[in-house]
């Protein structure tokens, strides 16, 4: 059996602001919708689904989000997920230059949670609070192909 991963979803409290972000740090919107009815309540299972969405895609063409705003049912407000949650719990990126993508974010009011770390001599990376609460994790590979 084959497998892919179609792309990461993410419910968002704005859906212009987290797009705003993410397009900021390089991502292209490659569709918008609204969904509603039977087939998207037999799809996600929730009676009276109607959300907003765009899908976005990286640069290299393989990975794609999927934000969506719920019109309804009401979207529910949970605490924000910190690294060590069990389940869904952050989206990375690599990024050619971090302190460009950290001034990119910081534009959005978003920041590192606690500093640019070094991974041993592979990577640069941190993890900062995006749009909604989402950990976004964004990684500089040190030594360039």
């Amino acid at each position: 059996m084959a497998i892919k991963l179609e792309n990461v979803g993410i419910a968002v409290r704005d859906l212009e602001e987290a797009i705003a972000f993410f397009t900021d740090l390089g991502l292209t919107v490659i569709g918008r919708d609204t969904v509603s009815g039977e087939w998207t309540d037999t799809a996600v299972g929730l009676d009276g689904n109607h959300a907003k969405i765009a899908m976005l895609q990286t640069p290299d063409g393989h990975g794609q989000l999927e934000l969506f705003e719920y019109i309804h049912p009401e979207a529910i407000e949970s605490h924000p997920t910190r690294p060590n949650d069990i389940g869904m719990h952050r989206v990375a990126f690599s990024v050619d230059d971090i302190d460009k993508a950290l001034a990119i974010a910081a534009k959005h009011g978003c920041h590192p949670l606690r500093g640019v770390a070094t991974y041993g001599d592979v990577y640069k990376l941190t993890y900062l609070r995006g749009p909604s609460g989402i950990l976004v994790m964004l990684a500089e590979r040190l030594q360039k192909d």
